[in-house]
């Protein structure tokens, strides 16, 4: 049974192609931009790891007070384990491994598929896990990027005298997407990740960037490859069965005429996103069920008892 917050896991991202390897996704980087993409596809149902070497930039800050939805600031040591919580509670892994090296999937490791998609994620202690996609969200570097072998990642520049090199920060497009099937780069970026906001912002673009390439992938056409997370009340549904034929035509409107799929996958891929728009609509008893449970995650965090404090405010009566 999957967590009431997040959909069932999508049937698609356990194919054969997905089975081959050992996530969908690798995330290298524990900070707001990897906890970011990562919340993004663990929500989706892909098999997300993220890899945390417990050094991210965000720690050398004193106190966080620009990130929108805490007034008063917050210590870094109380974020940090917030935005962790909420990857772990998406469905993700969370490692704390430092990533060493990244490489194409079929490359020395004997793999007999050596034209086949897909990583190999190593980390410091020696143990590689297997990745469809990989998305690089360390913002000091991407060394462990260098057994991919393409010299466009990486520039020149001089420093005392001496030639020097270091991760291009506009390898990546605005989406993330690189010219290596799979690359994503959310961080280091030009211009974004200066404020931990910003990091968190270009870490879902990218994730949502992933989510489409998969769905891409699966046979979706273009113009319905594109997926929105969010949640709406179910009082909006008037009528569900009628809802759901308004999908339907929906999705068949934006099919192109020169779709080369076969009738029968595009009723299982018209379905799969009936069925995922559907569990966007959530009834009022769910919405406050979530919120209690929201609360008191938050509260646990914080070291206190969230039903304790509402008594207690409760009993203090009007002043």
């Amino acid at each position: 049974m999957a967590d009431a917050g997040r959909s069932e896991k999508a049937e698609t991202a356990t194919e054969p192609q997905a089975a081959a390897f050992d996530y969908d996704v690798a995330i290298v980087g524990g900070g707001p931009t990897g906890c970011s993409a990562g919340v993004f596809t663990g929500r989706y149902g892909l098999d997300t790891v993220v890899f945390d070497r417990g050094r991210s930039s965000l720690q050398r800050c004193a106190y966080l007070e620009n990130y929108l939805g805490f007034p008063g600031g917050v210590d870094i040591e109380t974020f940090y384990g917030l935005i962790h919580d909420h990857v772990e509670a998406a469905g993700c892994d969370l490692v704390s491994e430092l990533v060493e090296a990244v490489e194409p999937a079929g490359g020395d490791g004997g793999d007999p598929d050596a034209t086949r998609p897909g990583f190999a994620v190593t980390t410091q202690s020696g143990e590689t896990v297997t990745a469809r996609r990989v998305v690089s969200a360390a913002r000091y570097g991407g060394d462990f990027l260098e057994p991919l072998g393409d010299d466009e990642m990486f520039v020149t520049y001089e420093h005392d005298g001496e030639t020097r090199t270091k991760f291009d920060r506009d390898y990546a497009d605005i989406e993330g997407r690189t010219v290596i099937d799979g690359l994503y780069v959310a961080a280091p970026v030009s211009e974004v990740n200066l404020q931990a906001i910003m990091s968190a912002g270009q870490g879902a673009r990218v994730g949502r960037s992933v989510i489409t390439d998969h769905r891409l992938e699966q046979g979706y056409p273009e113009d319905l490859a594109r997926h929105w997370d969010w949640i709406r009340p179910e009082a909006e549904l008037a009528d569900d069965a009628a809802a759901r034929d308004d999908w339907r035509e929906r999705f068949d409107s934006r099919v192109p005429d020169d779709c080369d799929l076969s009738e029968e996958r595009l009723r299982e891929l018209r379905e799969a996103d009936v069925e995922r728009q559907r569990e966007m609509y959530v009834s009022e008893e769910v919405v406050e069920a979530r919120a209690e449970r929201g609360r008191e995650r938050l509260a646990a965090r914080l070291g206190f008892d969230a039903r304790s404090a509402s008594d207690s405010e409760s009993d203090a009566g009007p002043e």
